[in-house]
């Protein structure tokens, strides 16, 4: 037999015997057929022979023993009544988690990286250092998932560690009863977590895969081959190897959608479902998808694995390699914490690199008011003049710029990045400062961060990320994919000031925030890197300021008044965006974009007649236009022309099939015309891309209900019911807020940054 065959499947981490309801003797008496079989076989079928039926059942038999042991006191999660149950049940619940044979498995059927590392050096060196590997044992995980082991009990951890420890899971490990070795911790997401993954459900996350049995080898006949093949035996069929290990699934961005994409279901908190994070969404939703039509900006398609497995050079062996380049197994992103508490010196320079070379985001010092004065814009384009002791409000506007999920992405709480706004004078001297590091680490209360702030039900903060306890957000800062904010400073500039003086805007980030490292590590410990991901510096002088050339990193003019105009939108300043969107058409008549940007402003502002023109002369430029049409048929609507609005819709889901919000509002404009069986296709449609989606679950359960089709309609409302947001949940935000006035400046979308460090004051420090 194949070496540690028998052992692994005979022994696992768990006594056979004990609790067993299969009997040993069958077993021996199926090794023995399996070693008879395999001596019969022939050289050269080898490999074929170590697949006979009499070796499955072996291990099939180990198997189900192993199974029927945890299966005898594990503590199932019932969906339906979030109690604990003993018996039947989905072995991952409240996670998503599947392995083929809906069976648990013995941790020892997983080869460990250190068995793959024996060829695959390059991948097991990044490995090592990547956060995949990490994922269970880093500090910073194990201070949140152990609160909530201790607070719920452990098998409500199989909500987190469906992702991060997933042989804890289909083992059967995460059990109050369990006396698994859990040596395979250490390890997290090994290599055979991924690469034994057979499919995944993007529309679930929460660890939303099957994984197969793990076989790093097939036979001749495609047959899937269980255990730790010699490492000749791979080398001699390398293409049997990769057909094991391989899948083109794993090129995908729905691949990684299995992890990277939760929720919080209603067994984990006794409240409702809510949301918690989908990159997957947000990557579906931006222009690297060519999903959506409805994007501020086009790119070429990419996934995930585009951005973050990036092919580089090897400096170790490693036969995955082509032409001496590997998919990184680093996954570069935004992680510094985990690198820089192990002393991973290479992934974390890597990572700092990553984040500030990539050319991610795009700061913009777009614009001045001076006194209360019309805005003097764009700055560097324009002459102006500054009069003595001015009072200035600087408009900053940062472009998510090459990014296909927002900035910040999944566990926003926990993450730092934010607007370091700094002026100084000649001499070095700071003027006015935002965005600035307190002595104890913190960041000052006035500080402008890409974060969001998660309420309980008590109306406080949810500082230890117990995500459990979430009832609202307070407030969100986010930047979605390819879309642009904008950032107001109010400054003085007092006597005594030597001019000219500088101003620089610039996003800074740190993994993680400073209260979540004083709760893991207590309050001394190393100050974490923080990293400057984008920046811009201008220099103001007294009296006249002549126009300026224009830096490499740039944008053109018209793109600078479209993001400010995108950023005043997003802020409901829709008469400001307005004269800037009209200022891209006159810089740019051509750009069919800037014609839909001016009429997606006027239906914002709900002066939907005022849309046509613009949208019109749009579709002049761009017939058929998906993005145009789209928002013609929300101005065909209004103007109670059906026929037009849904030819509009209709054409705009032929060009785009999973475009979310064309499918949504196709359904509703079928429903509305009296269209019921083409509305249910269509709100079927949209689940099949957003399972989730409030406005197909609440007109699907009307129209069920019209059609007679009782049960499919309880069914929508409870689903309905659950995920709408809870009236009261305004209620806890608000609490919060009031709690704490130095944060509640953020909750206001066009708020202005003025109270925070000034030259000489000192303020803001603890």
């Amino acid at each position: 037999m194949r070496r540690g065959v028998l052992l692994a499947v005979l022994c696992g981490s768990v006594g056979l015997a004990v609790g067993s309801s299969f009997s040993m003797t069958r077993v021996a008496w199926a090794a023995e057929d399996g070693k008879k079989a395999v001596a019969k076989a022939s050289d050269d079928k080898a490999v074929t022979a170590k697949t006979t039926a009499a070796d499955a059942a072996v291990e099939s038999a180990a198997r189900k023993a192993y199974a029927d042991k945890i299966r005898a006191t594990y503590q199932f999660i019932s969906a339906g009544t979030a109690e604990a149950v003993y018996g039947e049940g989905k072995l991952s619940l409240p996670g998503n988690a599947s392995i083929e044979g809906n069976d648990f498995i013995q941790p020892s059927a997983f080869p460990t990286a250190e068995y793959c590392g024996h060829c695959h050096k390059a991948a097991y060196a990044q490995w090592r250092q990547a956060l995949h590997s990490n994922s269970f044992r880093t500090p910073f995980y194990r201070h949140s998932v152990d609160l909530l082991r201790d607070e719920k009990g452990i098998a409500y951890t199989r909500h987190c560690d469906s992702c991060h420890n997933p042989i804890g899971v289909v083992s059967g490990a995460l059990n109050p009863h369990s006396t698994v070795d859990r040596s395979f911790d250490g390890d997290g997401v090994t290599c055979m977590v991924c690469h034994s993954i057979q499919k995944v459900d993007s529309k679930l996350g929460n660890g939303s895969y099957v994984m197969g049995v793990p076989a790093v080898m097939v036979d001749a006949n495609g047959k899937r081959i269980t255990g730790m093949v010699p490492d000749a035996e791979i080398l001699a069929h390398l293409d049997w190897h990769s057909n094991a290990v391989m899948q083109k699934s794993y090129q995908s961005t729905e691949f990684c959608s299995a992890c990277h994409k939760a929720n919080m279901p209603v067994m984990m908190n006794q409240y409702k479902w809510i949301r918690l994070f989908s990159t997957y969404d947000e990557w579906q939703g931006s222009k690297y998808s060519k999903e959506n039509p409805l994007v501020f900006y086009q790119a070429d398609y990419a996934t995930c694995q585009g951005c973050h497995m990036k092919r580089e050079p090897i400096s170790l062996p490693d036969p995955g390699a082509k032409k001496g380049l590997l998919a990184s197994h680093r996954w570069l992103a935004g992680n510094t914490a985990v690198p820089f508490y192990y002393g991973y010196d290479e992934q974390l320079k890597r990572t700092e690199e990553f984040l500030q070379t990539g050319n991610y985001l795009n700061v913009d010092l777009f614009g001045m008011k001076v006194n209360d004065a019309p805005l003097v814009a764009p700055l560097g384009s324009v002459a102006f003049t500054l009069p003595p002791k001015p009072t200035i409000e600087t408009y900053v506007v940062i472009q998510s710029k090459a990014i296909g999920h927002s900035l910040i992405p999944e566990v926003r709480d926990l993450y730092e990045a934010w607007v370091s706004f700094k002026v100084s004078d000649a001499t070095g001297k700071m003027v006015y400062e935002s965005g600035y590091l307190r002595t104890d680490g913190t960041l000052d209360p006035g500080v402008h961060s890409f974060t969001n702030r998660p309420v309980n039900s008590a109306g406080e903060f949810v500082d230890d990320h117990k995500v459990w306890t979430i009832h609202s957000v307070a407030y969100d800062n986010t930047i979605q994919s390819g879309r642009s904010t904008l950032v107001r400073y109010r400054f003085e500039v007092p006597e005594g000031v030597v001019w000219p003086i500088m101003i620089k805007a610039a996003v800074e980030y740190r993994h993680l925030r400073q209260t979540y490292l004083n709760n893991v590590l207590g309050p001394k410990h190393p100050a974490y890197p923080v990293v400057e991901i984008a920046s811009r510096t201008r220099t103001i002088s007294l009296g006249e300021n002549a126009v300026t050339p224009a830096r490499a990193n740039d944008n053109p003019e018209w793109m600078r008044w479209n993001n400010v105009g995108i950023g005043l939108m997003d802020e409901l300043q829709y008469a400001d965006a307005a004269t800037a969107f009209e200022q891209v058409v006159k810089l740019r008549p051509t750009y069919k974009d800037g014609w839909v940007n001016v009429g997606l402003n006027e239906i914002e502002w709900e002066k939907y007649a005022d849309a046509r023109a613009p949208l019109e002369k749009a579709l002049e430029l761009a017939p058929k236009d998906a993005r145009a049409l789209y928002y013609m048929a929300l101005v065909e609507r209004r103007n109670g022309n059906s026929v037009a609005e849904i030819a509009d819709l209709q054409e705009v889901v032929r060009q785009y099939p999973r475009a979310r919000d064309a499918l949504r509002e196709l359904g509703i404009s079928y429903y509305q015309g009296h269209r019921p069986e083409d509305a249910v296709a269509t709100f079927k449609r949209l689940q099949g891309v957003d399972p989730d989606d409030l406005t197909a679950h609440y007109n699907l359960a009307i129209l069920y209900r019209r059609l007679g089709m009782k049960a499919e309609a309880r069914l929508e409302s409870e689903e309905y019911a659950m995920k709408w947001i809870d009236p009261a949940a305004p209620t806890y935000s608000l609490d919060y807020l009031r709690k704490h006035p130095e944060l509640s400046n953020e909750s206001v979308p066009w708020h202005v940054h003025a109270e925070t460090r000034a030259m000489g004051s000192g303020a803001g420090e603890p």
